[in-house]
């Protein structure tokens, strides 16, 4: 399958979803597991009815992994931030991203409540909309404005943080220089769905990222969690992967 048509697939997935969660009328129901919604479920079933038939494997948070052996395998958060969601909060996305042997290839994350869309093909940039993406050019910890998921044992130098609660967009407002940076803090990891598709978008706009632990950041295994960290320089990814893991407690 082309990029192209690989892009027209992920945009087809937000779409999809959001159609079905404008019909449901409850989004504060939970799930069928602790931490989860009803409309986490509402909206899987509506990206992997786009997903069905194509030929590419999936992997959901959501419903788990099917055929990712397969050439192409679509890395899906039909809902990432959906307790902000259930809250009112607009901050809350789809995030899909195609991953082949070379690594995230083609990605799109949307934030359902405003509509914004931001997407990125390997070796051809990130955008929002028609906005070519660039990260910030912030180079020190003590001037960047640093998302984190987790909560840090002590202050970690930065200007400002923001914890907003859906780390794929997140990642995107490091893409675009909203923010300079993003970190898992302390032992708090990430699933793949979690940040595939924005991590693309960041280093198509310029940045770097890393797992802490020092593990391959690409997986297809549903229960694989990584400490991420991105940043919109190099330097201050070291800055970044340095004052995070000195901070951090003993594993007890």
């Amino acid at each position: 399958m082309r990029d192209d048509q690989l892009l027209r697939l992920c945009h087809e997935v937000p779409d999809a979803v959001a159609a079905a969660l404008a019909e449901l009328p409850d989004w504060h129901g939970g799930g069928e597991r602790p931490g989860q919604y009803g409309i986490d479920l509402v909206a899987d079933r509506a990206a992997l009815s786009v997903l069905e038939g194509t030929g590419l494997g999936v992997l959901s948070e959501e419903s788990g992994a099917r055929d990712t052996g397969a050439e192409l395998v679509a890395v899906v958060d039909p809902v990432d931030g959906s307790t902000n969601a259930s809250r009112g909060l607009p901050w809350f996305a789809s995030s899909i991203c195609v991953v082949d042997a070379a690594g995230p290839r083609v990605a799109v994350v949307a934030n359902l409540a405003t509509g914004t869309r931001y997407h990125a093909v390997r070796g051809e940039g990130a955008w929002r909309g028609e906005a070519r993406l660039h990260t910030s050019d912030t180079t020190v910890m003590k001037r960047a404005v640093v998302g984190l998921s987790g909560y840090p044992a002590r202050h970690l130098g930065w200007a400002q943080y923001r914890a907003l609660g859906a780390a794929s967009l997140e990642l995107c407002a490091v893409a675009e220089g909203s923010l300079d940076a993003f970190s898992s803090v302390g032992w708090a990891h990430l699933g793949p769905w979690d940040y595939l598709g924005g991590m693309l978008l960041c280093t198509e706009a310029g940045g770097c990222a890393t797992d802490l632990d020092g593990n391959d950041l690409v997986s297809l295994d549903h229960g694989a969690r990584r400490a991420v960290a991105v940043a919109a320089t190099a330097e201050l990814l070291g800055d970044l992967e340095r004052a995070v893991k000195a901070a951090r407690p003993d594993r007890t």
